[in-house]
């Protein structure tokens, strides 16, 4: 009986291998491999599918975060609020700019941004906010953008985990300055890195893609200090084979959430993740917390039996960032931030891909129940 992995991006790729092949013979075939009509046309899908009216692609889900922060003029001497419990490329960007990050604990609930303890972490310093969709699911935007309106301060979304996800209607990179991460176990994956940043303002979108291109917009005559963050052509004409997909492959996420949440309800020792009631959740990850004895030990024996059954999981994330060993300078402490400290020890995310099978399911199901069982 073969492993059930985190994600099978094998098995996506044979669900859709003739029009891939085809997309990267051509751009092969072309000689251009930067740059081009299929970058252009992938931005122009991209912006469409998020409800914009700009999309900049580039290299890496971190660098659209970057050039966002970059567009905006945050600079040594800001602050900007984001959650401790994330991957470390949201703060990354920030420090990468001469900024500070600044944490807000978060939603045991939702894993996301604890709006309530927001505003009290606003100081005369903050220029903008960063909320993470994390593991596909949105945070209320309605709330966030009211709170960073009243005090006139920018909010770009890290959508890396949650393409397609939708908020009050909209899709999530519409609300905010979109930044979206195409690696590879993302819902919208490419084969390879890639990103993208969305907008409607016009005047943002200019500066991202000056930015990009080494600080020109014209060849070599270099306005900004800029970077080389383009997206390779390849990568291009792969996600827009991909992004005709990707509501099939988001609905199917959902239809898998929904047999978690019926298989494993009546299973003691853990608690499921909540779809919040006024988005769409997209699933890049089913998170389930293993609740137990309390302990860090407890999800990761349970974890390691899981894995001698043959079902892999993933633990996002064992170490939240205000206690990673490149933020001890900013002063946080053990306690600081409890709840994203209590989820860094129970949080385990079970195998999730749209061609996940019914039968695969049952089993990581079973699994995990007899690996409760027999650390209870």
């Amino acid at each position: 009986m073969s492993n059930i992995p985190p994600v099978d991006l094998a098995q996506q790729y044979q669900t859709i291998a003739e029009e891939v092949n085809a997309a990267v013979l051509s751009v092969l075939s072309s000689g251009r491999y930067i740059g081009g009509n299929p970058v252009e046309s992938f931005e122009q899908q991209f912006a469409s599918y998020t409800g914009v009216s700009e999309c900049i692609a580039c290299n890496s889900g971190t660098d659209a975060l970057y050039l966002a922060l970059r567009s905006l003029g945050i600079k040594s001497q800001d602050q900007v609020i984001t959650t401790p419990f994330t991957f470390i490329a949201t703060a990354e960007a920030i420090s990468a700019v001469g900024a500070t990050p600044v944490f807000v604990d978060i939603d045991p609930e939702t894993f996301n941004l604890d709006l309530n303890q927001l505003e009290s972490a606003i100081t005369s310093k903050t220029k903008a906010i960063i909320p993470v969709h994390l593991f596909g699911q949105p945070v209320d935007m309605t709330r966030l953008m009211a709170i960073a309106n009243a005090h006139n301060l920018f909010v770009i979304e890290d959508c890396a985990q949650a393409t397609g996800a939708e908020w009050g209607g909209r899709k999530v990179g519409s609300i905010g300055l979109g930044c979206f991460s195409f690696f590879p176990t993302k819902n919208l994956g490419a084969c390879g890195d890639g990103g993208a940043v969305t907008t409607n303002d016009s005047a943002i979108a200019t500066q991202i893609r000056r930015l990009r291109e080494h600080g020109t917009s014209s060849r070599y005559y270099h306005e900004a200090t800029g970077i080389n963050s383009r997206l390779d052509a390849l990568q291009a004409a792969i996600l827009q084979i991909k992004l005709r997909y990707l509501n099939t492959w988001n609905a199917q996420r959902r239809e898998i959430a929904t047999r978690y949440q019926d298989l494993l309800s009546p299973i003691p020792g853990i608690i499921l993740p909540q779809a919040p009631s006024g988005g769409k959740t997209v699933w890049n990850q089913y998170t389930i917390r293993v609740i137990g004895k309390g302990t860090e030990e407890t999800r990761d024996k349970v974890r390691s039996q899981m894995q001698e059954k043959g079902v892999s999981s993933m633990v996002y994330y064992p170490l939240p960032l205000h206690l990673q060993p490149v933020y001890q300078g900013l002063g946080y402490q053990q306690g600081s931030f409890p709840a994203a400290e209590q989820a860094c020890h129970e949080v385990l995310s079970l195998p999730i891909f749209p061609e996940l099978s019914i039968e695969q399911q049952q089993r990581v199901v079973y699994a995990l129940k007899e690996c409760l069982t027999v650390d209870s």
